[in-house]
């Protein structure tokens, strides 16, 4: 009798143990982190049981994506409804919450470039949800040594001279793209055409043509793989995680797993291949895998120790990087950029007639791409209105002391990228308007020095790739100059007259910008 009282009161406080844990982190827990940064004065919204504001989020978002978009370049409200509504209603330093995790804004500049340049201390944000990481890990996902390590290895396939000799094939890329256009155009006096998939096989066969000396049509499977992925990860983001139920053989578990194991299955065919190349004497440096495996041979070799070094698991991960963060970003910029063009013909005169006198009847070479002024302005301003990402998130592990603020561990850092290069008292009245020369004396004196312009994030953590992106967007814009106005003038005129963005790859790109940044907030 005796030992199943005894029984029972063991089960007993057990079951209350665990009670008392989950209704904490449920309900306690955010509670008290809630009135600890209301007393700091920071204004917040209300913690919701278990959610947080995440139905808000998805409510808000897709009553935006089902409305039609007019032609204007204050897109926050449609991009980051919630966000924007929050931030505008609460203050730009505000909290929010992500399920149970509390989410500080910050748009204090000294306050960014802390965050920013203190890596160690304001990691990556992870995905709550462990699957997401059969989307991409490599580089974006590190930390501490082992994102030295992965940076210095993969820091010499994105230096300028090594990027030097991928213009041919920036250049064979672009011909392609043109000559089709070239080949609709001659089949009618004039057309409508949709730019969009386009300019994405156009980034697509950059990547493969640099990254694995291939062409596009060798690639596609991994390309298409990859945006399903994301797709299905921004899905799973959105939803409460529940720990356990990535083993679940649910539909999208069981689809993300498969593509998965595809995608890197592909990839270590082609790494293979290119070994046993390379092992035979006939392989080339000059793409971005073989200045990766020349690079990482080196490392193991002068250390004479294979932890040094990056694992065949840890190439294929960060090829899978370069698949999917080199497609999008670039795409997305060079629509924008034809449109902004299309609709200001005095800054695509000033673009058209630099191209010609640095280039004339030349090939684009690496130093005349250096010197586009014009269009590096013009660059910097579509970059400033249209980001690639909307928001960038960090996290920290301890109770950290961030400017005024004492931030609890586990605290969500987040700066709003879209809305600090919208904000009207850094980039005054004119701030939803296309102003290239707003740059013209270099980025440094417009910012004057702050933090305030992050199209491709900043501090050590700054995207590697982003030298190689503007390099081919460059390309793109200086092969066929004439070209590309025309034809985005005819997609001008077709959002006009259709008004809404579900008929236009313009408003694709604009949610596409919003894709992209709820999967690289996870990683």
């Amino acid at each position: 009798m005796e030992i199943t009282t005894v029984s029972v009161l063991g089960v007993a406080a057990i079951f209350l143990f665990y009670t008392w844990r989950i209704l904490n982190w449920l309900w306690f827990k955010p509670k008290k982190i809630e009135k600890f940064l209301r007393d700091q004065g920071l204004k917040g919204t209300p913690y919701r049981f278990f959610y947080g504001d995440l139905k808000e989020i998805a409510q808000m978002m897709n009553e935006a994506k089902s409305k039609p978009m007019n032609l204007t370049h204050d897109i926050a409200p449609r991009v980051s409804p919630f966000f924007y509504k929050s931030l505008a209603t609460l203050g730009k330093s505000c909290f929010t919450w992500m399920g149970t995790k509390p989410v500080v804004h910050i748009s204090e500049p000294t306050m960014i470039r802390e965050v920013l340049t203190n890596y160690n201390k304001y990691q990556k944000a992870r995905g709550v949800n462990p699957i997401t990481k059969l989307l991409l890990r490599g580089l974006i996902d590190v930390e501490g040594d082992q994102w030295v390590k992965h940076r210095k290895i993969i820091n010499p396939a994105f230096h300028v001279e090594k990027l030097k000799h991928m213009i041919p094939a920036f250049y064979v890329s672009c011909n392609e793209m043109i000559h089709k256009w070239e080949k609709v155009l001659s089949q009618q006096r004039k057309c409508e055409v949709d730019v969009w998939p386009y300019l994405q096989t156009f980034s697509s066969d950059v990547i493969s043509r640099t990254a694995f000396g291939s062409s596009f049509e060798e690639g596609r499977k991994i390309f298409e793989l990859q945006r399903e992925q994301a797709v299905l990860v921004v899905k799973v983001v959105n939803s409460i995680y529940i720990p356990g139920s990535r083993f679940l053989p649910t539909r999208i578990n069981k689809r993300m797993k498969e593509i998965g194991q595809q995608v890197s299955g592909s990839i270590k065919n082609i790494i293979n291949k290119r070994i046993a190349a390379m092992k035979a004497g006939e392989a080339s440096h000059d793409d971005l895998l073989g200045i990766l495996l020349d690079s990482n041979y080196k490392e193991i070799n002068q250390h004479g120790n294979n932890n040094s070094g990056l694992s065949i698991e840890e190439v294929i991960e960060e090829c899978r990087l370069f698949y999917f963060a080199g497609q999008e970003t670039t795409g997305n910029m060079l629509v924008w950029t034809m449109i902004l063009l299309a609709q200001d013909t005095e800054w695509h005169t000033r673009a058209r007639d630099e191209v010609l006198c640095v280039f004339g009847a030349k090939n684009p070479d690496i130093d005349g791409l250096s010197n586009l002024r014009v269009i590096n302005n013009i660059f910097n301003e579509v970059l400033r209105l249209y980001p690639p990402l909307a928001i960038l998130r960090r996290l920290v592990h301890n109770e950290t002391k961030l400017g005024n603020l004492t931030l609890p561990a586990g605290t969500l850092i987040q700066i709003n990228t879209l809305l600090l290069h919208h904000d009207k008292d850094m980039w005054h009245e004119y701030v939803n308007e296309f102003k290239p020369k707003r740059f013209s004396e270099g980025v440094s004196k417009i910012t004057k020095g702050q933090a305030v312009y992050l199209p491709f994030g900043g501090g050590p953590r700054i995207c590697i790739g982003q030298n190689f992106a503007l390099l081919e967007a460059k390309m793109a814009l200086a092969n066929d100059f004439v070209t590309l106005f025309f034809l985005s003038i005819a997609i001008i005129l077709a959002c006009s007259a259709h008004n809404a963005y579900s008929s236009t790859s313009v408003w694709r790109s604009v949610d596409s910008t919003h894709t992209v940044s709820n999967v690289s907030h996870i990683l």
